[in-house]
């Protein structure tokens, strides 16, 4: 049995992009994270050791905002990826870093053809 231990727990923006994009590597759909080249303005398939790069993690009132930019396989349910994408990420977060009040935005900036 675990033991509380008093304090505060403080987790990073950066760590929260990581969960997060993990939670996107095992969501059916994903191809994975994407990066906008702002110089070419197309969306390049980041590799998975730079899944940060992809999401955008702010807080504002006590509500954590995270912004997903996904590249998804084609022929998919875009609806259905993107909700459970949003379900999985909020999930982890929960109970990994113990943060409740998550709004998860997934934009979709391409597909993958197979």
């Amino acid at each position: 049995m675990a033991n509380s231990v008093p304090g505060t727990l403080r987790v990073s923006n950066d760590c929260i992009a990581d969960l997060a994009g993990y939670a996107a590597l095992e969501a059916y759909g994903i191809v994975g994270m994407a990066f906008i080249d702002a110089n070419e303005g197309v969306a390049r398939l980041l590799p998975n050791s730079r899944l940060r790069k992809g999401i955008d993690v702010d807080q504002k009132d006590g509500q954590l905002t995270i912004d997903m930019h996904v590249i998804v396989e084609e022929g998919v349910n875009m609806s259905a990826v993107s909700a459970n994408l949003k379900d999985n990420v909020a999930f982890l977060i929960k109970k990994i870093a113990e943060i409740d009040n998550v709004l998860v935005t997934v934009h979709i900036e391409g597909m993958r053809t197979h």
